[in-house]
């Protein structure tokens, strides 16, 4: 424990701060709703105080002490013995696309595979699950994966399935391979050209690889989703969310129609998850929100808007200073031009929302911190975020602390391209990629999440890649760069009240302290203490948002 129980019980009893979360009463039996007990509760608080039991009223963390302390002065209509074991706040992903997972979980599952032949397979037993659907989607593959470490082209889908239109998305979703079929439907040739986006061509033949805003030709002609499926998504993403612990989500990258739904959904029971909303930049989220405001309830929180600044290093779209080590004069691109960097940081500032924006390489990280000290001036409130951040040249790393910009990062991004990253970077420009710790430091503070489904919703995988700076191998022995790995405690705070604080919901959640939701997580084996080689397989016995059961194991 980072402070002994006896040394808090006395905090508790000097300064009633946490102990006394309403009136006291003399008889020894207020009431509660739940009390959680015997356990290893760690608070998170401002001292990372650890406890041993809490009780919770109409959904929020009445008082938090030792268990004879809760136990005698509460009378509650539940009781959860902990048996020991660790208590979290709820976990936070501060950067996910969980709408667009739950979407997903009907389309072929590419992650991991170790060959196009294995795409090609999954995508052929997908088709054979769903027969009738009107496009055939998947998503997952990485090239670098594989032997031949070279993008696929379309041939092989032309052939299988000439009549249905195709759309297999990289991994990290900037790249995507489309046979023939899509390619007509989009009236894509080997002579469109658009900004910030490629279509690939070779010896005057499309070859199927789609670059960034490429894929938007293609991907804006399937058919929307129907409420009832949208719905399906929602309740499927949360299922899953639920059983590794997650409660809060920052969703990157919504529209109206979708925030409607989930405040529909939370409304009516259906949907428990809290939902940090980063709205897309379209004239129409744009003109209802600048017209309307902020939109805030206890699980909805739409305040902010996500921009894209560049692609990703694994497609080669990252926008880099100096050209890719291992393409000649290829520089990746912006995905926008300066000034329409410019315009809508403006307009977000002007109308009081936050600026989240996805840059990868160092000309755009560059380029972003320049326009968000321009419109921001030095030491501010505004918590505008840069999603990623992950090569920073070391002239730009100070920016983060000069113009209160916060690096939100997704440490596992680290584990998965450690092995070809240095290749695209060279070796001098790799030390300055992941720079997690020094990015900590810059404000005090960092936020992290997972970018799911590019990476496994688990977050468990986020704590140990933070932590050991290993993959699912434990590789390397020693770790990737462990200069800027993360102490446990800063993990947990970059999970739970610094993801919080990141969304300005500090005081709501993120800790379990009194007045705050009732968010937590019990486990089996505690992350703060075990081996880094079994921070991967912990399970989550239960989960409870606002004091109620949401998931049991």
């Amino acid at each position: 424990m980072t402070k002994s129980l006896r040394t808090f019980a006395a905090t508790l009893l000097l300064g009633g701060a946490l102990l006394t979360g309403c009136t006291s009463s003399q008889t020894g039996s207020e009431t509660a709703d739940l009390i959680v007990y015997n356990g290893t509760v760690y608070t998170v608080n401002s001292n990372f105080d650890t406890a041993e039991a809490f009780a919770v009223k109409d959904g929020k963390i009445l008082a938090v002490g030792t268990s004879e302390e809760i136990r005698s002065k509460y009378k509650a209509t539940e009781e959860l013995d902990a048996q020991g074991k660790a208590v979290y706040p709820g976990l936070i992903d501060a950067h996910a696309h969980f709408y667009r997972y739950g979407l997903g979980l009907q389309s072929a599952d590419l992650v991991g595979t170790e060959s196009f032949k294995e795409v090609v397979q999954k995508v052929t037993e997908q088709r054979q699950q769903y027969p009738n659907t009107a496009w055939i989607t998947g998503r997952g593959w990485d090239q670098n994966d594989w032997a031949v470490k070279e993008f696929p082209t379309k041939d092989t889908l032309d052939q299988l399935f000439p009549d249905v239109p195709i759309i297999l998305t990289r991994v990290d979703g900037h790249a995507a391979l489309v046979n023939q079929k899509a390619l007509d439907l989009a009236g894509i040739t080997p002579k469109t050209k658009m900004v910030g986006g490629l279509v690939e061509v070779e010896n005057g033949k499309m070859t199927g690889i789609l670059i960034d805003n490429a894929i938007d030709l293609v991907s804006a002609k399937i058919p929307e989703p129907t409420d009832a499926e949208k719905r399906m998504a929602l309740k499927n993403a949360e299922a899953n969310t639920f059983a590794v612990g997650l409660t809060s989500i920052a969703d990157a990258g919504l529209d109206k129609s979708t925030v409607d739904l989930m405040d529909d959904m939370h409304k009516k029971g259906e949907f428990q998850t809290r939902v940090y909303a980063m709205m897309n930049p379209t004239k129409q989220n744009q003109d209802y929100y600048f017209k309307n405001g902020p939109y805030k309830t206890d699980r909805l929180n739409v305040r902010s808007f996500k921009v894209y600044s560049d692609g990703a290093l694994g497609s080669r779209g990252a926008n880099l200073l100096k050209p890719y080590a291992d393409k000649h004069n290829h520089y990746g691109f912006l995905l926008a031009t300066e000034q329409e960097f410019r315009d809508i940081a403006k307009l977000l500032n002007e109308h009081g929302f936050q600026m989240n924006t996805h840059a990868i390489g160092d000309s755009a990280n560059r380029l972003l911190l320049d326009i968000y000290g321009e419109v921001l001036g030095e030491k501010n409130d505004k918590r505008w975020r840069i999603e990623h951040a992950q090569i920073v040249n070391p002239d730009d790393m100070n920016k983060f602390g000069k113009f209160s910009i916060i690096p939100s990062v997704q440490p596992t991004h680290a584990t998965s391209d450690m092995y070809w990253a240095g290749d695209r970077l060279g070796k001098e420009r790799i030390k300055h990629a992941y720079p997690f710790k020094e990015l900590m430091q810059q404000n005090g503070y960092i936020p992290l999440g997972s970018d799911f489904p590019v990476e496994d919703i688990n977050p468990f995988y986020t704590f140990h890649a933070a932590v050991a700076r290993q993959d699912a191998k434990n590789w390397p022995a020693t770790g990737f760069q462990m200069e800027n790995a993360l102490s446990r405690e800063d993990a947990l705070r970059g999970m739970t009240i610094w993801a919080a604080k990141s969304n300005f919901e500090e005081n709501e959640k993120g800790s379990i302290e009194p007045g705050k939701f009732a968010d937590f997580i019990l486990v089996d084996k505690d992350m703060m203490k075990v081996k880094p080689e079994e921070m991967r397989g912990i399970q989550v016995l239960y989960t409870y948002v606002n004091g109620k059961k949401v998931y049991k194991k």
